[in-house]
C-alpha cells in the first residue's frame, strides 16, 4: 500500500510538472513572439542566421507545449509508452537548450559582428532599396539611434555625400532642418548597435530566469516520468 499510495504522488506530480511544461512552452512562444515584435526591423537589416533566433525561441516553446500535453496524456493513462517517450523528448530538449545556450555564449561576439555588417551593409543600401530604407529608419526612430557606431558613421555613406544629411529618422526634434548640420544637439548620438545590446542585456534579466526555471523543471519532469516508468512496468497500480 505504501508504494501504490508513493506512485499515487508520482504519477499527480508528472501530471503537475507536465502542466508547469505547458505553461513554460507558452511562455517561451511569447517571448518569441515578442522578441520578433521588438527586434522586427533590426532583423530585416540583419543575417538570417540572426533573424532565426526569435522563430527558434517560438518554435522550442511550441515543441515543449505538445510534449507536455503528451506527457499529461501519459500520466493520466498510466500508457507505459507514452510516460517513455515523453521522457525521452523531455532529454532531448534538456540536451539541446543546453547546447544553444553554449553555442550562444561562445558566439556572442559573433554575433554583433553579424548585426554590425548587416547595419553597415543597410546603410550602404539607404536610398536604393526601399525595404532596408525603411527598416533603417524604423529602426533608428524606435531605438533612438543613428548609424551603426555613431551618428557619424553616415558620413562615409554615398547617400550622404549625395545629399549632405542624414536621414530624418536620425532627428531628435520633428523638424525640416534638424538633419542638415547633424551634431549631438539635433540628431541621436549613439549608434543603433549600441542601442540594440542595451535592449538585449536589459531583457536578457527576463529570459535568464525563465530559461533556468524551466531548465529546472524539466530535470524534475525527467526524474518523476523515470519513477512513474518503473513503477508501471513493476505493474504496481497507480490509480
Amino acid at each position: 500500500m505504501a508504494v501504490e499510495g508513493g506512485m499515487k504522488c508520482v504519477k499527480f506530480l508528472v501530471f503537475v510538472f507536465n502542466f508547469i511544461f505547458w505553461v513554460c512552452g507558452v511562455a517561451l512562444v511569447a517571448i518569441g513572439i515578442y522578441t520578433q515584435v521588438a527586434l522586427d526591423k533590426a532583423l530585416v537589416v540583419s543575417t538570417a542566421s540572426a533573424a532565426g533566433t526569435p522563430v527558434a525561441i517560438l518554435v522550442l516553446g511550441i515543441i515543449i507545449f505538445f510534449i507536455s500535453f503528451f506527457g499529461c496524456c501519459g500520466a493520466w493513462k498510466e500508457s507505459y509508452c507514452m510516460v517513455t517517450t515523453f521522457a525521452v523528448l523531455l532529454s532531448i530538449i534538456f540536451l539541446v537548450e543546453v547546447a544553444a545556450a553554449i553555442a550562444g555564449y561562445v558566439f556572442k561576439d559573433k554575433v554583433r559582428s553579424v548585426l554590425e555588417d548587416g547595419l553597415w551593409d543597410a546603410m550602404n543600401k539607404y536610398g536604393e532599396d526601399k525595404a532596408l530604407t525603411e527598416a533603417v529608419d524604423e529602426l533608428q526612430r524606435n531605438f533612438s539611434c543613428c548609424g551603426a557606431n555613431n551618428y557619424t558613421d553616415w558620413s562615409s555613406i554615398e547617400w550622404f555625400r549625395v545629399n549632405n544629411t542624414v536621414p530624418r529618422s536620425c532627428c531628435r526634434v520633428n523638424s525640416t532642418s534638424c538633419n542638415v548640420r547633424p551634431s549631438p544637439a539635433t540628431v541621436y548620438e549613439n549608434g543603433c548597435l549600441q542601442s540594440i545590446e542595451a535592449w538585449m542585456k536589459k531583457n536578457i534579466l527576463i529570459v535568464a530566469p525563465v530559461a533556468l526555471g524551466i531548465a529546472f523543471f524539466e530535470i524534475l519532469g525527467i526524474i518523476f516520468a523515470c519513477c512513474l516508468m518503473k513503477g508501471i512496468r513493476s505493474g504496481y497500480e497507480v490509480m
